[in-house]
C-alpha cells in the first residue's frame, strides 16, 4: 500500500527523533530513527517499557554483541508500540472516531482517500463498514533508521581488537537487520565499501520474487555521480538500492557534507533526466549478481524512489519539488523540531530555537568527525565547553567513544573533543607553534550532547552532563512559533495560511546564498598559501557555482505560473549573487598572475 502523505521526517541528530514514530506512525508517517547510540536507545527502552508497564529486562555491555542486541531490541518495541496504536485506528470504534478523524486530516486536501473518507461519514454508515474500510486504505508510517558510514569505530574486549563485524556501524547495521521492522536502513555520509559488503551477510535485504525487500536500502547523497557509483557498487553485491535520499550539501541541518559548488535544483534535474537510465544501469547488474549468487531474481525490474530535501519551508515549494523534479517525497527536517508533538527537545533548548536568527545559526568546526557542522550559537553544551576552558579543564571524558576515531594517539582511538586528546596538543603547542589551541579547543563532545535532550525532557536519571547540542538546518530562522502536528501538516500542504516569515527567501536562494559564503570564506582562509592545486579546486567550485546560477535563471525567467509573487525578488537575488562571483573570478584570476609571475 503507498505511502498517503508526500513528506517524511529526516534523522535529526541522535535523539531528537529516536522516538518520532511512536508519535507519528499511526498517521502514516515516515521518519527515521538514528541508530548509532546504543546507550540512548536502550535508556529509551527502558523508559518506554515502563511507561506502557512492559517487562523489561537490561542488556549490559558484559555481552560481545551488546550494541546490535540493544538496537534490535529498541526498534522491536518501538515497532511493536507503534503497530498497536496503528491497529487501534482500524477498530474503528467511536470513542477513537476523533483520532481516525485526525489520521485524515493531516493529508493534503488532494488526497483521494482522504476525499473517499469524508464522502464515506458524510452519509449513514456503520462502524463495521468503515472498520473494513480502514483496513483496506489505511496504511502505517515507515519506521526507518539511519547509519552514518563514518561513525563505524573500531571495538575492542578486554584489549583485543574485536572482528570488523563488531565496529560500530557493521553492529547497528547487524541490530537493524534482526530487527522485525519492514523498512529502511539510510545510509549517510559517504561510501563504506566494507559495511555495504556486510549487508550482503542478511536475507532480508534480498527482493522476493515478486520484487517485495523487507529491509530496504537508501542513500543519502548529494549529486548524481555519487548515487550511480553507489548503485552499481551494491548491485555488484546482489543489493538493490530503492531510494536515493538527495541532501543540500549546505541548507540542511546536521553534518554539512559541502559539494564543490553543484547546487540542488541542476542535480535534481539530472536525477529527473536520467532516472530511468540509472534504473536500468544498476538492475542489469543486479540481475547478473542475483544469478551467480543463487538468489531469487524479481519477474520484474525493481523501481527507485527520488527524494530530496534541504530548507523546504512552504507548500508551493513542497508542490514545485514533486511536480517539477517527479520527486517522490520531500523532506522536512528543521520545522519539526519547533513541534513538541512529534520530537523530543528539552524546553530551553526549545526555547532558544524558537528565539534564534539568522546570525544564531552557523556552520560551525565544532564536529570530531573534521566535518563542517550546523550549530546554534549558545547551545548548553558549547557554554559548558567554554566554562571548562576558562576553569583550565578543556575536553570531555568522553564515555561514549562513538567518535573516537583517531589511531595516532591510542591504538583504541582517541576523539579529538576529548579531554585525553586536548591534553596532548596543550603539551605539544609548548614546542610547536603551528599547533594552535583555540583550533583544538573548538570540538565539542556531540556524543553527549545530541543524547542529552532525551535525557532532560523525559527526565532519565545518569551521572553524566546534560547539557544539550543541537543541529538545526539555516531554514529555521524562518519559523518562530510553536506548531502542532495539524499546524505544520497545513503548512506542508497549503492549507492554512502561511506561518513562516514573509521574508523567508526561496530555498534554491537561500542555498545559493550558502553557497557564496561558504566559497568566499575557503578562499579567503587559502590565501596565504594560494598554489596551483588550490586554483584548480576554486576554479571549478566557481564554474559549478557560475552553472548553477545560469541554470536558475533561466528556470525563474521562463516559469508561467510558479512562484510569480515573488519572481522579480529572485530575479533580483541572482543578480546580486552573480555580481559577487563576478568578484571573486577577478580575485582568483589575479592570484593566478602573482603564481604565474
Amino acid at each position: 500500500m503507498s505511502n498517503p502523505h508526500t513528506f517524511h521526517i529526516p534523522v535529526m541528530g541522535t535523539a531528537f527523533t529516536a522516538d518520532t514514530p511512536l508519535k507519528v506512525a499511526q498517521y502514516g508517517i515516515d521518519s527515521v530513527i538514528s541508530i548509532v547510540d546504543d546507550v540512548l536507545l536502550e535508556r529509551l527502552r527502558k523508559f518506554y517499557s515502563e511507561q506502557y508497564e512492559l517487562d523489561y529486562i537490561e542488556i549490559s555491555k558484559s555481552s560481545k554483541d551488546y550494541r546490535a542486541d540493544r538496537i534490535t531490541a529498541y526498534l522491536n518495541l518501538i515497532h511493536k508500540l507503534s503497530l498497536e496504536k496503528f491497529t487501534e485506528f482500524t477498530l474503528s470504534t467511536q470513542e477513537k472516531f476523533e483520532d481516525i478523524k485526525k489520521y485524515f486530516s493531516l493529508l493534503p486536501n488532494t488526497s483521494d482517500i482522504k476525499k473517499e473518507f469524508y464522502d464515506l461519514i458524510e452519509g449513514v454508515f456503520s462502524f463495521d463498514d468503515l472498520k473494513r474500510w480502514l483496513d483496506d486504505n489505511l496504511s502505517m508510517g515507515s519506521i526507518d533508521v539511519n547509519i552514518m558510514t563514518k561513525v563505524d569505530k573500531t571495538n575492542f574486549l578486554k584489549n583485543e581488537e574485536l572482528p570488523v563485524e563488531y565496529n560500530d556501524a557493521h553492529a547497528a547495521l547487524r541490530g537493524y537487520a534482526k530487527s522485525n521492522l519492514e523498512s529502511s536502513v539510510i545510509f549517510s555520509a559517504g561510501m563504506n565499501p566494507r559495511l555495504y559488503g556486510y549487508i550482503c551477510k542478511f536475507n532480508d535485504f534480498y527482493p522476493r520474487k515478486d520484487g517485495y525487500i523487507k529491509k530496504k536500502i537508501v542513500l543519502k547523497v548529494s549529486d548524481y555521480r555519487s548515487a550511480i557509483i553507489q548503485g552499481k557498487f551494491l548491485a555488484k553485491k546482489g543489493v538493490w538500492v530503492s531510494e536515493y535520499r538527495i541532501e543540500s550539501g549546505l541548507n540542511c541541518g546536521g553534518h554539512a557534507f559541502a559539494t564543490d559548488g553543484l547546487l540542488l535544483g541542476p542535480i535534481l534535474s539530472e536525477f529527473r533526466d536520467n532516472r530511468k537510465y540509472l534504473v536500468s544501469q544498476t538492475y542489469e547488474i543486479l540481475v547478473e549478481a542475483l544469478k551467480s549468487l543463487g538468489k531469487i531474481i524479481p519477474n520484474n525490474a525493481l523501481d527507485i524512489r527520488v527524494t530530496a530535501q534541504g530548507g523546504v519551508g512552504n507548500a508551493d515549494e513542497q508542490s514545485f519539488l514533486l511536480d517539477y523534479y517527479k520527486l517522490d517525497s520531500v523532506g522536512w527536517g528543521t520545522p519539526f523540531l519547533l513541534v513538541p508533538e512529534v520530537t523530543t527537545v528539552d524546553d530551553v533548548t526549545r526555547e532558544k530555537l524558537l528565539q534564534a536568527k539568522e546570525k544564531d545559526l552557523y556552520l560551525s568546526n565544532i564536529s570530531p568527525l573534521g566535518v563542517p557542522f550546523n550549530n546554534l550559537r549558545n547551545n548548553s553544551k558549547d557554554l559548558e565547553k567554554e566554562k571548562k576552558i576558562v576553569e583550565g579543564k578543556p575536553g570531555s571524558s568522553c564515555p561514549r567513544r562513538f567518535l573516537a576515531l583517531g589511531r595516532d594517539y591510542d591504538n583504541q582511538g582517541v576523539c579529538t573533543a576529548s579531554r585525553k586528546f586536548q591534553k596532548i596538543k596543550i603539551k605539544e603547542a609548548q614546542s610547536d607553534n603551528s599547533i594552535l589551541l583555540d583550533k583544538v579547543f573548538e570540538k565539542t563532545c556531540l556524543c553527549m550532547g545530541l543524547a542529552a535532550s532525551s535525557v532532560v525532557k523525559n527526565k532519565i536519571e545518569v551521572k553524566e552532563s546534560e547539557y544539550v547540542s543541537v543541529c538545526p538546518g539555516p531554514n529555521l530562522a524562518y519559523f518562530s512559533k510553536y506548531m502542532s502536528l495539524k499546524e505544520i501538516a497545513n503548512q506542508i500542504y497549503g492549507m492554512s495560511e502561511s506561518i513562516a516569515r514573509i521574508d523567508r527567501p526561496h530555498f534554491f536562494i537561500k542555498e545559493l546564498d550558502l553557497y557564496v559564503k561558504y566559497f568566499t570564506d575557503r578562499l579567503e582562509e587559502s590565501l596565504d598559501n594560494f598554489n596551483k592545486k588550490q586554483e584548480k579546486y576554486f576554479t571549478r567550485f566557481l564554474n559549478n557555482l557560475e552553472e548553477g546560477l545560469d541554470y536558475y535563471s533561466f528556470m525563474f525567467e521562463n516559469m508561467q505560473s510558479t512562484f510569480l509573487q515573488n519572481k522579480s525578488r529572485i530575479l533580483s537575488e541572482l543578480d546580486n549573487n552573480r555580481k559577487k562571483l563576478n568578484d571573486i573570478s577577478l580575485k582568483i584570476k589575479s592570484f593566478n598572475q602573482i603564481l604565474d609571475s
